[in-house]
């Protein structure tokens, strides 16, 4: 299958080498032509795992996102939430009926690029879809080499309008078989891990993170107090999903650090073991902070607004992310207030997330 692979990040590169090597026809687009002038000249990535190093040629590496998009059933953005807005201004006049995005994780993005897409002239009839995490745990090596140290087994997806579900996670399955579905968007996006694992590691991290040069945050920065910060958090994620009529598996994040039957099964030992999440964070300009904290937790606190639930551990880790960013962080870009969901009863919510816009 022609797949394009949108961003030039960790899980960017990470997803064009992986299905490439499946035998798919991978285009691999990222707007810095001379950031990707390395994987062009050589045609290939290096990918690195389990099973050791070895070069993966890349179909096409281009700065062109017409050129990446055509007759690509399959579009995969792997990139942060802070691109898409971009991206989906982009991508606006190049979409054609039946194609499929794939977002994973999407932070609501599903809806979010759609409506920009429609109102940057966009008139094709396109699935939007979003999974809890990447599909792998990956980091880069260098300029065109990617180490993955585990890849996703379950990939809980939530397509919109949710009325192309099935025919979006047919194709989405034929690149990543580990997909699942979770019903509409809203349940995609609320199966996020990111706003659940990292704001909490953020806030609870802060002064060694900004002490030492480079800081493990999974190994050293994860202890019991942040544990049960995490678990609670999760608790109102879970709290907010079953409010709003959807129904388990949950994947409760316990599952990551306890057991196999998470999304990446048992991989917290993996990741620390890999020493490649040992690394500088900046607080102010992280994609934990920028990503997972002003889109994503903000998002999961106004979805809990909505619904009804009483999440203290949401805004409280927003108000004090909000104190050292010096902003309010309660009414972010993506909460339902921002994004004009909040006036709407949950059966008009259902019916458009169904239907779409």
């Amino acid at each position: 299958m022609k797949i394009a692979v949108l961003g030039g990040g960790h899980g960017c590169y990470a997803a064009a080498a992986d299905l490439s090597e499946a035998g798919h026809e991978v285009r691999l687009w990222r707007r810095d032509a001379d950031a990707l002038q390395a994987v062009h000249e050589a045609g290939a990535i290096t990918l690195k795992d389990a099973r050791g190093a070895r070069e993966v040629p890349i179909s096409l590496a281009t700065s062109d996102i017409a050129e990446a998009l055509r007759d690509a059933p399959l579009i995969v953005i792997p990139s942060p939430a802070v691109a898409q807005e971009d991206i989906a201004r982009l991508m606006a006049p190049h979409l054609v009926d039946g194609q499929v995005v794939f977002l994973p994780p999407g932070t609501f993005g599903s809806f979010v690029m759609a409506r920009l897409v429609r109102q940057a002239g966009g008139r094709a009839d396109v699935a939007w879809a979003e999974t809890g995490t990447l599909p792998y745990l990956a980091r880069k090596h260098g300029v065109r080499e990617v180490n993955i140290t585990i890849r996703a087994i379950h990939l809980p997806t939530g397509v919109y309008p949710a009325r192309m579900a099935q025919a979006a996670l047919e194709v989405i399955g034929q690149a990543y078989p580990s997909v699942h579905g979770c019903g509409d968007a809203l349940s995609g996006a609320l199966m996020n891990a990111g706003p659940i694992i990292h704001p909490p590691l953020m806030v609870m991290n802060a002064a060694p993170l900004q002490h030492f040069e480079r800081w493990d945050i999974h190994n050293e920065g994860t202890q019991r107090s942040v544990r049960d910060v995490t678990d609670r958090l999760d608790l109102e994620r879970i709290a907010v999903r079953e409010a709003l009529g959807y129904g388990a598996p949950h994947y409760p994040l316990a599952d990551h650090y306890n057991n196999d039957r998470w999304m990446y099964g048992d991989a917290h030992k993996q990741l620390v073991k890999s020493g490649d999440w040992r690394e500088n964070i900046n607080l102010y300009s992280h994609r934990y902070i920028t990503e997972d904290t002003e889109l994503g937790l903000a998002f999961l606190a106004s979805a809990a607004r909505f619904a009804q639930v009483d999440a203290p551990i949401a805004h409280g880790l927003l108000a004090i992310v909000g104190g050292f960013l010096s902003r309010d962080l309660r009414q972010g870009p993506r909460s339902f207030e921002a994004i004009g969901l909040a006036g709407l009863t949950q059966a008009d919510l259902t019916r458009r997330l169904h239907d779409g816009e």
